[in-house]
């Protein structure tokens, strides 16, 4: 089965690159630079592919914060952009980092852990499609007009590209 929705592929950069973009873009929300908020986001680096908010809290270790701190963060993460949320075929939320806002869509099969990332022409179609039912929605008196695009199948026996494996430790 594949279950896939708007995310981001791990995280490309070098070092502390992600951070500073993200933190930036905090300051610009107008909300504080916490230790907290830093060390969540430092944690999604070091995963570098969408994760469950018990395994980002996980792998935080002894330098972390508490789950509700991890949750919170998530919330106010998303609210502002910086990160996305999507779905694994069983409801899992998993969470990574949003840190070019360019649309990125997956395919993950739930048999075999694999993690597709869809074409750019793909994507530049399912992302019009969707934007334009925003459009639609929004005229007619809809407010704060979102989606999640879930795609669910089983992988190809063989598949045409090299696909990223999601660990078992990103679906806790």
């Amino acid at each position: 089965m594949i279950a896939s929705t708007q995310t981001n592929a791990p995280i490309s950069g070098h070092g502390d690159e992600p951070v500073v973009i993200v933190t930036a873009r905090l300051k610009a929300a107008g909300l504080r630079i916490t230790r907290p908020r830093l060390t969540i986001l430092a944690a999604m680096v070091k995963l570098g592919q969408p994760a469950s908010i018990e395994v980002i809290h996980e792998d935080l270790g002894r330098r972390g914060c508490d789950l509700v701190t991890v949750y919170r963060c998530m919330a106010v993460f998303e609210e502002i952009g910086i990160v996305r949320r999507s779905y694994l075929h069983n409801g899992t939320a998993l969470f990574s980092l949003n840190v070019d806002d360019r649309p990125r869509y997956h395919v993950v099969s739930k048999t075999t852990k694999t993690v597709e990332e869809l074409d750019i022409e793909t994507t530049r179609e399912l992302h019009a499609a969707l934007l334009a039912i925003e459009t639609l929605l929004l005229a007619r008196g809809y407010t704060d007009v979102g989606h999640v695009a879930e795609f669910f199948g089983t992988a190809p026996a063989h598949p045409r590209q090299t696909n990223a494996v999601l660990p078992e430790s990103a679906v806790r």
